[in-house]
This record gives C-alpha cells, sequence and structure tokens, in this order.
C-alpha cells in the first residue's frame, strides 16, 4: 500500500521556506516591472526542495498534507503571485504519483524531483481544434514514443525540466498523458504570454517536433488522479489567497507612511485617518476571510487524496464530488473578493500610487487574470445544481471550438 501525505509540523514547514519568501518578495516589484522572469527564484526554491513538500517523509519529502501545502502556496503567493501558478503542473504530477501505488518508477520520480527536477503543463490547444479533439499526437517507435504538437498556456514550462502533455495515441486513438523530456532538440518553448496579469508564470507556446518520449512515460488518461480538476482550481486559490494577503500588507504599509492628506481627512495624517483605517480594516477582512475559506475546502481535498485507497466506488464518488463542489465554492467567493479588495485598496491611498513605478496594479490585475481562469460562472451553476439537483459537479472538461 502506498504511503501517504497525511500531514507535517507545519511550523517547521513553514519557517524553513520564509527566509526565501522574504528574498523572493523583495525583488518582485522590480521583476514586474522590468517583466523580469523569476528564473532565479525557482532555481532558489528548487535548491531548498520546494518541489518535494508533499513527497512523504520516507520518500525524501516533508510529507505536508494538501490544507498544509496550500497554506504553503498562499504564503508564497503573497511574496509573488506568478510562482504558484508557475509551479501549479509540478505539484500535479507529484500528486498523480502519489495516487499511484509504490513502485520503482514511482521512487525514480520522487527522486528527480528530490533533485530539484520540476514539471511544467503543456494541455490547451488554441486554434482550430474541436471540443472533444485533441491534435497533439504520440506515437510508438521502436525505443519508446515520439511526441507532435503545440500548446499554449502552457504554464511553468520556461522553467520545467518535464513537461506533463494531454496527448493523443496514434495507433490506438487513446486520450493520455506523455511526460516529455525538456532537454532535448524537439521541444521549444516561446515565452509570448501576452495577458495583462500573472505575466511572469512562464506560459506560452510549446512546440513538439518528434519529441522522443521514453516508453515508460506515457500514462493513459483514465489513471489520472480523480480530484485533478478540484487539485488544479485549488492552486490558483492559494494564488488569489496569496494576492489578498499582499494588498492588505501593501495597503497597511503605504497608509503608514503616507505624509499628504487632504483638507478635509479625519486626520493629520493618513494613520490616523478613521475613514482610511476602516478601508484597510475592510481589505484586510477581505483577505482574511478568502483565505480561510481556501484553507477550509483544502480539507475536502485531503479527504479525497485519503479515499484513493479505498475499494469503496460509492465514497470515493461522494468525496470526489464533494472536493469538487467545495473547490467551486471558494472559487466563486475568491474571484469576487479579492478583485474587489485590490480595487478597494486605492480607496485608502491617492493618485500618487497608482504610478507604475509602484505597480500596484498588478494585484488587480493578477487576481482578475487568474480568476478568469476556469469560468466562475459555470462553477457557480454546477454548485447550484449540485445543491438542488445532487447533480456531481463537471470533473473532467475541455476547451475548443463548438459545431459552428
Amino acid at each position: 500500500m502506498s504511503l501517504l501525505s497525511t500531514g507535517t509540523d507545519y511550523a517547521a514547514l513553514a519557517a524553513h521556506f520564509r527566509p526565501l519568501f522574504a528574498r523572493i518578495a523583495e525583488g518582485a516589484v522590480e521583476r514586474e516591472r522590468n517583466r523580469t522572469l523569476p528564473h532565479d527564484a525557482l532555481t532558489w526554491l528548487k535548491e531548498a526542495g520546494f518541489g518535494t513538500v508533499r513527497i512523504p517523509k520516507e520518500k525524501g519529502g516533508w510529507g505536508a498534507s494538501l490544507p498544509q501545502l496550500f497554506q504553503l502556496l498562499t504564503e508564497l503567493a503573497e511574496a509573488d503571485s506568478n510562482l504558484p501558478q508557475a509551479l501549479r503542473a509540478h505539484f500535479a504530477f507529484v500528486e498523480d504519483r502519489l495516487n499511484q501505488p509504490d513502485s520503482a518508477e514511482r521512487d525514480l520520480w520522487f527522486r528527480r524531483f528530490s533533485d530539484g527536477e520540476l514539471v511544467g503543463s503543456g494541455w490547451t490547444e488554441i486554434g482550430a481544434v474541436k471540443i472533444g479533439d485533441v491534435i497533439t499526437r504520440v506515437t510508438p517507435t521502436s525505443n519508446g514514443w515520439t511526441l507532435s504538437g503545440e500548446k499554449f498556456y502552457s504554464t511553468g514550462t520556461l522553467f520545467a525540466d518535464w513537461i506533463d502533455v494531454y496527448a493523443r495515441r496514434n495507433d490506438n486513438q487513446g486520450d493520455v498523458i506523455a511526460l516529455v523530456n525538456t532537454h532535448q532538440p524537439g521541444v521549444t518553448r516561446e515565452d509570448d504570454w501576452d495577458g495583462f496579469g500573472q505575466r511572469l508564470t512562464g506560459s506560452g507556446t510549446t512546440r513538439f517536433d518528434n519529441a522522443h518520449v521514453e516508453q515508460e512515460h506515457v500514462f493513459d488518461f483514465a489513471t489520472r488522479f480523480r480530484y485533478q480538476t478540484a487539485f488544479y482550481q485549488h492552486v490558483l486559490l492559494a494564488t488569489l489567497a496569496g494576492i489578498g494577503r499582499a494588498v492588505a500588507r501593501d495597503g497597511a504599509k503605504a497608509v503608514a507612511t503616507r505624509n499628504r492628506i487632504y483638507s478635509h481627512s479625519n486626520g493629520s495624517t493618513s494613520r490616523e485617518d478613521v475613514q482610511v483605517l476602516q478601508v484597510i480594516g475592510e481589505i484586510t477582512s477581505l483577505a482574511f476571510a478568502v483565505e480561510a475559506t481556501v484553507i477550509r475546502a483544502a480539507h475536502s481535498l485531503q479527504s479525497a487524496y485519503e479515499a484513493h485507497v479505498s475499494s469503496d466506488e460509492a465514497r470515493l464518488v461522494e468525496v470526489n464530488a464533494l472536493a469538487e463542489a467545495e473547490a467551486g465554492q471558494a472559487q466563486v467567493i475568491a474571484s469576487e473578493l479579492v478583485t474587489r479588495a485590490a480595487t478597494e485598496l486605492f480607496n485608502a491611498l491617492g493618485a500618487s500610487d497608482t504610478r507604475i513605478s509602484k505597480t500596484l496594479d498588478r494585484h488587480w490585475r493578477n487576481a482578475r487574470t487568474v480568476s478568469s481562469h476556469n469560468p466562475v460562472i459555470y462553477k457557480a451553476r454546477d454548485i447550484g445544481g449540485w445543491k438542488v439537483n445532487g447533480t456531481p459537479p463537471t470533473g473532467i472538461w475541455q476547451i475548443g471550438r463548438g459545431t459552428e
């Protein structure tokens, strides 16, 4: 039976990484202002063993629970919200390995991660791809597979050693996950993500031109861990929670050091103005509510993880549906409250704080961009259907052109 990662000493875990988070935060504004990809920050995280947080202690990791992982990602997102999203595919693939039976092949992946190797994402295709179709293909060869195709929204690939690619087999048309090594000429990665937020996540176009894939690195998609959609959403939720914390942090700091006031304000300094203090209090409360909601929802995800060893199918369906539903509810709350907090921030400040040099606008831009993933309107609809009619929330879904 597989070892389960059910939790560790969070105080010790966080204490190990917080000095690194502080170092990352010091350069966040400069990176944003100059659009400098966080290669150094990712290297620091790799060297500190951040990619092994979920791996069982007996296998060389920290053995953190899912609530602990997402709490840690929230702290990292407060420092720089690009980084948890850049690591989203990595932690998802680690999670998938955690859900597989103990084996020498699984231990090999764990050792790779202990050595600092990271996984990026290659799932979404744009252009003339219809819903249900997959243009990226893997073809069997005498010594493994070849992979050809093109992906966009390839989050984290610019920092990765491996890419988790959603593809279709040319021989039997089965949908698979192919783990392709980035250190080969058949893989081309471009930093052409041009969104107005989350600009440093290492996303963009990835092309595969007969890239080599080892025989054992192609997995049937049907074996993928069952709560994966909720898991991917939780990384975005932790990112939003961290942005909320950063808004409250930067708002409080700006008010505490602000000297300019209006003639009709309520004090001789901003820090003495009760209306300004009220705004900071409201922003801080919004951030607190989002973080509490995210951690609360992560407990149902942990239940789904721990249940994966069960043979009770009815129980598995129940816990996975709950994990998906609670992730959706948290998304509805976080998408609304964090963008609201990032807007309300400027009610406590002045026009001078809208200057590009301060980049305080990044909080709203980043929160709005993260909130645009996995449309929240459909999550709210799913929650209503689940609550009223008992309809399980949407688990696996695709995006592409319709029939028109």
